[in-house]
C-alpha cells in the first residue's frame, strides 16, 4: 500500500487515507485484490494490462463512438501522428482481420 501511494502522489499532496479509498473503490469494482497480512495489505491487478486495455476501448468506442470502430481510427490518427512502425503494425493487423497476408 505504500509503495502504491508514493507512486499516485508523486507532484501531489494527496494523502494516504485518498489513496486507500481508491484502491478500496477499486477492489469493490473487481479492479484489484487484496491480500492482507496483519497491518500490511498488498494490492495487485485483477486483470492484465492488455485485458484492461481491451475493456476500456470497447467502452470507449460503445459509449463515445456509437459502437464504430472506424470512427475510433479516424479520431486517434487525426489527433496523434501515428510513427511509420505503428502505421506498419495497424497494416498487419488490418491484414490479419482480412484473412490475407502480405
Amino acid at each position: 500500500m505504500r509503495e502504491i501511494h508514493e507512486v499516485m502522489s508523486q507532484g501531489r499532496s494527496s494523502g494516504y487515507t485518498t489513496t486507500l479509498k481508491l484502491l478500496q473503490i477499486m477492489m469493490g469494482k473487481g479492479l484489484t485484490t487484496r491480500e492482507e497480512w496483519g497491518r500490511v495489505h498488498r494490492y495487485t491487478a485483477a486483470a492484465a494490462e492488455e485485458d484492461t486495455q481491451r475493456q476500456l476501448v470497447e467502452d470507449l468506442v460503445e459509449r463515445a463512438f456509437g459502437g464504430s470502430a472506424v470512427k475510433l481510427m479516424i479520431q486517434a490518427l487525426a489527433t496523434k501522428r501515428a510513427s511509420p512502425q505503428e502505421l506498419a503494425e495497424i497494416r498487419k493487423l488490418l491484414e490479419k482481420r482480412r484473412g490475407g497476408t502480405r
